[in-house]
């Protein structure tokens, strides 16, 4: 160990984080022989002994310490607040427990883990246990109270079973299981009568098993649902062990438990007898995955089943393929014929291939890197007299032990076993070699693993970047230009993402220099917002050409601007305010107004005063007051038909209001036109006459007007008297029309007559006069009009007039 630790372990409060994870130390706990003066100091280290930080401790007195299956450090105080550190010393957080455990304060604690997150477990002084299954979505939980519990349990642990969390405790004799609902008094099968009291319990790394220490000196061990009994051992020892964790393997059939005392450590399991070790320091015990590790003041070590395909090779006189394979290709380097002996052997027991997984296997769980290549050598030379061995398990298992290897280091401290590792997957650990800080370690990963880009490379320069940003003593210029340099367009890396962290920090300039980088606008506007930043959010906003963008900063810059600098913005920037406009058209009317009178736009206020007229107001006094004062805007834009149809407009509302009363009749809100059909149609044709000559309504559009409404009230014969008043001012075809559109032929002959010569073939036409229709074309002799007659003939009944027409038309070629 890197370390210098001048205390014994035994008097500081230690908590290891498992897979090669960190080590900390609380040094001068709360005790009573310690000066009050003296205040703790909390280390954190590497897995080596290498220092990472080292704080006083300010706060309260610390019950328990343990670490976080993301590496951060949880510190229970007696009070039931639990502060949360990272790995370099860095306040996070911290939450209570809840009231009760303020009030009863803490006596003891647990730090577990499960698959939903990282627990723990509160005893009070009350002696009632409160915890939570996940810190990180704290749900405190108040588990039931043990029946005539007086004092503290002899020892307790956590279990989870069907993906809940229950409390296990000994009183005395007695095993109670809480769960949620109810506390289970529960028996452990096969357990030896004679049994007082139990003095240690420990549960396996996976929650399986659960091996119980008694008073008696036996420790039993079974599943932990307490069903099965897997095995007991007496070790002759009643004193109580320091610590007790299990040891195993995953998917071995051998279970062992690791037993410590001061100075001595203890494997017992279902074997008669046991491996003891004796320890020259105070050790601590780390349970992992595949074994346990044991560190003191100077060593740190790994003690674990010995893996089958390493214990095939190497076991004394072994005959296993692997430990042949091994020889032959020793044999080999020192040019021998016995390479060829030993590799004719293996190939006549047909084991070649079996020989070469044991090495590749037996590699992965070997730590130092000469023995791995010695394994590895053996496995290539032995793929060498095979036609069909697939690589990708050799390739895969070099690359994994470089890896290893590389992490392995004690400068690195993350001394993981080829089990945890895979367990732990390739991601994880690179961002715990993030989390180290370790940036061009883990880019060394990904490049060498060929991980894609997103998952690898960009994500730690992503990390890096955010680390880069909470260094103060460089200048907001300089971080940014080196951020930019290292990262350029990395796919994957969100410069938005880097800048929200540098404001975070408190430095907002930097986030703005940061967010320069960002090529997405919809990522730089919400955090140009939240920085209080809203004009420069807009500019941005406009640049991207994304409306909705615009939207949501124009209405985070009207709350938060008074109206006068929120309009003078706006001014500033004419799509802005062009937006804006559309919005207040549908959503806010008085703010259109107060925008048009602010840029002195008459034109747009009188169309607004026009608009508000009609959708506002009912009354007619009101509707005319707002027309004049569009008249009176119209008239400053220096718009002289829009004032005047304006105030045509007034003439004609007044004009209806007193029709409406005289007649009785619905005027109001028609337009000219409507007025005066309404009028005809009423029967009041001077009225109408007056009308049209009061507004000065062109003759030819009132004659259309008249012959409609005359029509639709089939009132023929005034439409006659009408038609002959004066001559028409639109002819007499559009007579024959509207006749022939109300299926009148009878009348519609009357003004055919009548029509003019240029459009004489056209009303004869319309009144199905096919013959006299040819006869004013051949007359004419117009060819247009004898093509549009001859269209008009049928087989059957004009086949006269179709030859008459044919024959006029070979007399003029002839001419």
């Amino acid at each position: 160990m890197d370390w210098d630790l001048k205390e014994e372990l035994r008097d500081c409060l230690v908590a290891a984080a498992p897979y090669g994870g960190p080590i900390a130390l609380l040094r001068n706990p709360w005790k009573k022989e310690k000066a009050a003066s003296v205040r703790p100091v909390l280390e954190i280290y590497s897995a080596s002994g290498m220092p990472l930080a080292s704080l006083l401790w300010k706060s309260g007195p610390v019950v328990s310490l343990g670490w976080s299956a993301e590496e951060e450090l949880l510190c229970v105080q007696e009070d039931g607040a639990v502060l949360v550190y990272g790995l370099y010393g860095d306040f996070r957080r911290h939450f209570s427990m809840g009231n009760e455990v303020l009030q009863n304060r803490v006596l003891d604690a647990r730090i577990f883990h499960t698959e939903f997150g990282s627990g723990v477990a509160i005893l009070t002084g009350a002696h009632r246990f409160t915890l939570s299954a996940n810190v990180g979505d704290l749900k405190l939980r108040r588990m039931p109270e043990v029946p005539g519990l007086q004092s503290a349990p002899s020892c307790w642990t956590t279990l989870c079973q069907d993906r809940v969390a229950h409390i296990l405790l000994a009183v005395g004799p007695d095993l109670y299981l809480l769960d949620h609902a109810a506390c289970s008094a529960v028996t452990p099968p096969g357990l030896a009568p004679e049994v007082n009291c139990f003095l240690q319990m420990a549960v396996s790394f996976t929650y399986r098993h659960l091996a119980l220490f008694t008073d008696t000196g036996y420790i039993w061990m079974g599943t932990a649902s307490l069903k099965e009994k897997l095995c007991e051992f007496n070790c002759n020892i009643r004193a109580p062990p320091k610590q007790m964790v299990w040891c195993s393997r995953p998917r071995s059939k051998e279970r062992a438990v690791v037993v410590a005392w001061e100075r001595r450590l203890m494997v017992v399991g279902d074997a008669p007898e046991s491996i003891q070790f004796v320890l020259d320091e105070d050790s601590y015990l780390v349970p992992e995955l595949d074994g346990v590790r044991i560190f003191s003041r100077s060593t740190h070590e790994f003690l674990h089943e010995v893996p089958v395909a390493s214990e095939e090779i190497f076991k004394i006189a072994s005959m296993a393929p692997g430990a042949l394979l091994l020889e032959a290709q020793k044999e080999y380097e020192k040019e021998s014929q016995k390479a060829d002996e030993y590799l004719r052997e293996i190939q006549e027991l047909g084991q070649l291939t079996q020989a070469v997984q044991q090495c590749i296997e037996a590699a992965g769980h070997e730590h130092w890197p000469d023995m791995q290549k010695s394994l590895l050598r053996a496995a290539s030379f032995g793929k060498c007299f095979l036609d069909r061995f697939p690589p990708d398990s050799f390739v895969h298992m070099c690359q994994d032990l470089r890896v290893l290897n590389a992490v392995r280091d004690y400068h690195i401290g993350i001394p993981l076993t080829y089990s945890q590792y895979k367990q732990l997957t390739i991601q994880v650990l690179l961002d715990r070699l993030v989390l180290r800080r370790l940036y061009p370690l883990a880019i060394q990963i990904c490049e060498y693993l060929r991980l894609p880009e997103v998952q690898g490379v960009s994500r730690i320069l992503a990390h890096w970047a955010c680390y880069k940003v909470q260094q103060k003593d460089v200048s907001d210029e300089d971080v940014a230009r080196a951020i930019n340099q290292k990262l350029g367009d990395t796919p994957g890396v969100s410069y938005s993402d880097i800048a929200a962290r540098a404001y975070g920090c408190g430095r907002t300039e930097l986030a703005i220099k940061l967010l320069e980088y960002e090529p997405r606008s919809g990522e730089q506007v919400p955090l140009l917002l939240k920085m209080k930043r809203s004009k420069l959010a807009l500019s941005k906003a406009i640049e991207s050409g994304d409306t909705d963008l615009v939207f949501t900063v124009l209405l985070h810059l009207k709350n938060e601007l008074n109206r006068g600098d929120f309009f003078m913005t706006l001014r500033n920037q004419p799509m802005a305010l062009s937006l804006y406009r559309q919005f207040c058209k549908h959503q806010e009317l008085e703010t259109l107004k107060d925008l048009y009178n602010q840029d002195d736009n008459h034109q747009e206020l009188g169309s607004f005063h026009i608009r508000a007229s009609y959708a506002a107001e009912e009354r007619i006094e009101g509707r005319v007051a707002a027309l004049q004062t569009a008249a009176d805007a119209f008239y400053k834009a220096k718009n002289e038909f829009a004032a005047k149809a304006t105030e045509d407009q007034m003439r004609l509302l007044r004009l209806q209001r007193r029709l409406e009363d005289e007649l009785g009749s619905q005027f109001l809100d028609l337009s000219l036109h409507d007025t005066v059909t309404t009028l005809i149609l009423g029967g009041h044709n001077k009225r109408a006459e007056q009308l049209a000559r009061d507004f000065r309504i062109p003759d030819k559009r009132l004659w259309w007007l008249k012959l409609t409404a005359l029509a639709d009230l089939e009132d023929w014969e005034e439409l006659e008297k009408f038609s002959k008043s004066k001559k028409s001012p639109i002819g007499y075809l559009p007579f024959v029309e509207i006749c022939m559109k109300q299926h009148n032929k009878y009348e519609a002959k009357k003004y055919a007559s009548r029509v003019g010569p240029e459009q004489k073939v056209k009303a004869l036409l319309l009144v199905g006069d096919v013959a006299q229709a040819a006869d004013v074309a051949i007359e004419h002799r117009n060819e247009a009009e004898l093509s549009l007659v001859l269209s008009h003939c049928t087989g059957a009944t004009d086949g006269a007039t179709a030859e008459k027409i044919q024959r006029a038309r070979a007399q003029a070629q002839k001419k």
